[in-house]
């Protein structure tokens, strides 16, 4: 399958087909800002959004989701999800951010409930028309990806040049198998949106490389900064939730009211929260407002990088918009600890 140039209404037809046939799940308007939602209509579908309230991240790994049904004869069965679904317009970033994800849940103990999701889910990556507020993706290697999707959109122009990547994109791409192949001039068009994006991702500017992060924390624990920023810390780990890299999860067994079932789940948890790092006995590892805070950019900046050797920030800004105390921009820290103190 070739890469294909679709006007806009050859878009919205395809889109359309594919609503009709299965479960496509894409970016659309949601009280002023945008939400990855089931599409029931091509129209609904916005490719020219900056950046959902929440990342895609919640269609592999839920917010709360059930895991195994037990009964009180020891009897257990999992419960794995096998719905086939299309998740429609990801930005490069949040792709970036998929990518370690499946990494990280595949690797040492291999969680089948994210990767069953995973192995049903069709990825169509939509490169960015609309810079959010606080995207800083530029900075992070992730305003352009050339891996992780199944099918990669580009706007140029009035048209849409259309890529497969795998050949789960190309099954997807063959209900538009008679539109025309891109010519010369659309993808130069595309080559210039990629570098513009690299270019223009930045509303807020990291002061060195991603890759100089993991050092620079190395010898930053006693930074004053912790203790500074972390003073407004409401520890509502709103930073946490709204994170694409974030997967930490608490896992609760419930039992039904027959007393003779249950049902185990799991939801999402965050190191920002006060009772994150509490254990048996009453002790609480990560007690400290400035401990929590300085975890949180070591795990992006140091910890993760050094189990898959890339930055767990892919520069989406949600962080900053959600936090209402100001101390949740990772490039205002990372400056700053370039400061000499």
């Amino acid at each position: 399958m070739n890469t294909k140039k679709l006007d806009e209404r050859g878009l919205m037809s395809w889109v359309e087909a594919l609503i009709g046939d299965r479960c496509v799940i894409g970016p659309q308007a949601e009280g002023g800002r945008f939400a990855f939602k089931r599409l029931t209509k091509a129209a609904d579908l916005r490719l020219d959004y900056d950046v959902t309230k929440l990342p895609p991240k919640q269609f592999f790994q839920p917010p709360c989701e059930e895991m195994l049904r037990f009964d009180s004869q020891g009897r257990w069965e999992s419960v794995l999800s096998e719905d086939p679904f299309v998740l429609f317009g990801v930005h490069p970033y949040d792709l970036a951010a998929i990518s370690q994800m499946d990494r990280l849940f595949a690797e040492g103990n291999y969680d089948a409930h994210y990767m069953a999701r995973r192995k049903n889910a069709v990825l169509v990556a939509c490169d960015v028309q609309t810079a959010s507020p606080n995207v800083f993706a530029g900075c992070m290697s992730t305003a352009t990806v050339d891996s992780g999707f199944d099918v990669r959109i580009t706007k140029v122009g009035a048209a849409y040049v259309v890529e497969p990547g795998t050949d789960k994109g190309r099954d997807l791409m063959a209900a538009i198998a008679g539109a025309p192949d891109a010519d010369a001039e659309s993808l130069a068009r595309r080559e210039q949106v990629w570098e513009c994006n690299r270019r223009l991702l930045r509303r807020h500017v990291l002061r060195l490389a991603p890759s100089d992060l993991p050092a620079l924390l190395e010898r930053s624990f006693d930074h004053p900064v912790w203790e500074r920023r972390a003073e407004r810390c409401y520890s509502c780990g709103s930073c946490n939730l709204v994170c694409p890299t974030c997967y930490c999860f608490d896992v609760r067994d419930d039992v039904n009211w027959d007393l003779k079932s249950g049902v185990r789940t799991r939801s999402w948890d965050g190191c920002m929260l006060a009772g994150f790092a509490a254990v048996a006995g009453g002790h609480n590892f990560r007690a400290r407002r400035a401990d929590r805070y300085r975890h949180r950019f070591y795990r992006k900046g140091k910890y993760v990088p050094a189990k898959i050797g890339e930055i767990a920030c892919v520069g989406c800004g949600r962080c900053i918009s959600a936090c209402t105390a100001a101390i949740a921009n990772p490039v205002e820290v990372y400056n700053a600890l370039l400061e000499v103190t």
